[in-house]
């Protein structure tokens, strides 16, 4: 449906009798336009009582005074045709999505994905609207990393990107775009380029903190490896070690497969997206190669560790084996005599001497020092 479509569309909602969805509609932009610096950067759901978080106009970059409701701002928007429309929402339901689809003119498809998330990152076109999907991650801060330490946590964020409207919707209780809202109305001149800006920026700072989270991650990976190599390294929990495996891997599973998305923004001609945009999106994909390469570096050097580990307790094992055997020569030799003179025979050299006793006791212990000593001398002990 083409934009001019839309605009009898949303012109024409009141006068076919869609009286519902006009309300629907009104009520939750008021909500948005009430409170429109709510900024969902916790787990709890907006205070609001509603997803919408933030419903905002731009024209020429600069932020507008709010309209009555989000159909009002689409209609100032499409009737000048200047500007756009940004719309976040968090966790949307069924329900309070379905009239903005209609608005929009969203596809089902895209709009089912926005909703129940727990999508693979894509960038997907649907007529002319473009959709994409980028998976958050934030480091999880702990004192000592444990063998059930959470390192990773993620989240998404899709954005529906129009020629006039941008409808960011997050999931996950970090990813928080209201610092990046206010650092792109702070240059009004990156927010004068169009929805194409805020794709963008977005796209930028989710490869931003997956640098961010490899770089918290160096530190975890550099006190196991310190703990590895130290002097009782063979002590170590090797859970810690595989635990860490498990967390870098959910961070690989977000990172890598944008890669594709990223080359299809930064190199296909798209009518959204302007040629200079599209120059700034080559640069998160350089920055998305470098977080790859950082990741994949951390897993073989795990992989590393975790062998230099077992290793270590093989040796440790060996080690342990030549003390028990070097002791047992030891103990051996008094056994060995004992278990002589223990039996019982009436004729034995020695057996009625005076100085048979001390003279056994003296060969025992200077048996037993030899062998101390050699084993000692050759490290078994």
């Amino acid at each position: 449906m083409s934009m001019a479509g839309n605009l009898r569309k949303v012109g024409g909602l009141g006068k076919v009798g869609s009286l519902r969805k006009v309300r629907g509609l009104r009520r939750v932009a008021r909500l948005g336009r009430r409170h429109t610096r709510v900024d969902l950067s916790h787990p709890a759901r907006s205070p609001l009582g509603s997803s919408v978080v933030n419903c905002v106009t731009y024209r020429e970059g600069v932020r507008q005074s709010p309209a009555r409701d989000l159909i009002e701002s689409v209609e100032r928007i499409r009737k000048f045709d200047d500007g756009f429309v940004w719309l976040g929402l968090h966790e949307p339901t069924e329900e309070e999505f379905a009239d903005i689809a209609d608005l929009f003119d969203l596809h089902p498809l895209a709009v089912e994905d926005a909703v129940h998330a727990h999508q693979r990152p894509k960038v997907e076109r649907y007529d002319h609207t473009l959709f994409a999907v980028f998976k958050t991650v934030c480091y999880v801060e702990h004192t000592e990393l444990t063998a059930t330490s959470e390192v990773v946590d993620t989240g998404e964020i899709m954005l529906f990107v129009g020629r006039d409207f941008v409808i960011t919707v997050r999931h996950g209780s970090h990813g928080s775009l209201g610092p990046l809202r206010e650092a792109l109305e702070a240059a009004p001149e990156q927010l004068a380029q169009g929805p194409a800006a805020v794709l963008h920026a977005v796209a930028d700072q989710v490869v931003d903190d997956y640098l961010a989270v490899t770089s918290a991650a160096q530190s975890d990976i550099d006190q196991v490896e310190s703990d590895v190599f130290a002097p009782n390294g063979a002590r170590v929990d090797p859970g810690r070690i595989y635990q860490l495996k498990r967390e870098l891997l959910e961070l690989k599973r977000a990172v890598v497969p944008l890669g594709r998305p990223l080359q299809v923004l930064a190199t296909q001609p798209m009518r959204i997206i302007a040629p200079e945009i599209q120059a700034y999106f080559r640069d998160v994909d350089d920055h998305l190669k470098r977080a790859t390469e950082q990741i994949s570096a951390f897993d073989e050097l795990l992989n590393s560790i975790l062998q230099a580990h077992l290793a270590q307790v093989t040796v440790a094992q060996n080690e342990d084996m030549r003390k028990i055997t070097a002791w047992a020569a030891v103990v051996a030799v008094p056994t060995m005599v004992c278990g002589m003179y223990g039996m019982n025979f009436d004729h034995m050299p020695e057996l009625h001497w005076q100085f048979g006793y001390p003279l056994v006791m003296g060969l025992i212990a200077a048996v037993c020092t030899a062998l101390y000593r050699g084993f000692r001398r050759n490290g078994w002990l």
